[in-house]
């Protein structure tokens, strides 16, 4: 682990943001914990799951950029690994940054931490100012309702927010969209328990066939396709954003199927 942990530190010194002399940006994200965080998250990126990336070269490696994918699996199982790709596949290294659910900044410790990863809640203020300092944004617009897909639905998409087009139009950012596959094989869903959420401060606790929501060791997939760029200002009508919107989830699902013709044939 220590090996690890050097090849992390390493690996950060490479990445692209303005840390003074006690390790901190001016977000509140920690180099130090930046290096903890890592190490244990790259022990299931290289180790635990057989995890594959393709189409990286596709996410520019500096400058503001919005990643944009499908949920999959119960728990923020995608956006682990799109970190730990992004951290690992992209030279220079980059930091992606997402828009966590509300009720995660209800939780102290986690909270805390999430933010010193430069992970922060989901607040539109949040994600702009992220963009305007050119930073690489996380954004999974099926939300909530994205990761309580059950088993049967793991390769489907739900309805995506429209936020996403109005931000990335008003700052104009390129979206990269993502497909993320295996979630639901690492965590299969059968259902859904809000009364336990209620208990653990959560929207509801993902129940597996096995009972635990511990994920299996299984192979994922992450997909990245090339940027796609929209003209405006983010003021647009409704129907213009929601055509947008789809044409984003229409790439989303083209590299949902890919991911699926790549799995069969492995």
């Amino acid at each position: 682990m220590w090996e690890l942990s050097r090849e992390v530190g390493d690996r950060l010194k490479h990445l692209e943001l303005p840390f003074n002399r006690f390790g901190v940006d001016p977000y509140g994200v920690s180099r130090r914990h930046l290096r903890q965080a890592f190490t244990g998250l790259t022990w299931f990126y290289r180790s635990y799951f057989d995890v594959h990336v393709h189409g990286v070269e596709h996410v520019p490696s500096h400058g503001r950029t919005m990643l944009v994918g499908n949920h999959s699996g119960g728990v923020a199982l995608d956006g682990a690994m799109v970190l730990a790709s992004m951290f690992w596949e992209l030279n220079p290294p980059r930091l992606a940054q997402g828009m966590a659910e509300k009720f995660m900044a209800k939780v102290p410790f986690f909270s805390s931490w999430t933010n010193r990863c430069g992970q922060f809640t989901g607040l539109p203020e949040h994600a702009e100012q992220l963009l305007r300092d050119d930073r690489l944004l996380m954004v999974f617009p099926e939300g909530a309702r994205g990761t309580q897909k059950l088993y049967p639905e793991r390769h489907s998409l739900v309805r995506f927010g429209t936020g996403f087009v109005r931000l990335a139009l008003k700052t104009n950012t390129p979206i990269v969209p993502l497909a993320f596959l295996g979630g639901g094989e690492a965590i299969p869903t059968v259902y859904n328990s809000k009364r336990l959420g209620k208990i653990v401060g959560a929207p509801y606790v993902p129940i597996t066939p096995y009972g635990v929501t511990v994920p299996l060791p299984v192979r994922l997939d992450v997909i990245y396709s090339e940027p796609i760029r929209f003209e405006g200002s983010g003021n647009e009508e409704d129907e213009v954003i929601f055509g947008h919107v789809q044409e984003v989830k229409a790439r989303i699902a083209g590299l949902i199927e890919e991911g699926r013709r790549l799995r069969r044939q492995s």
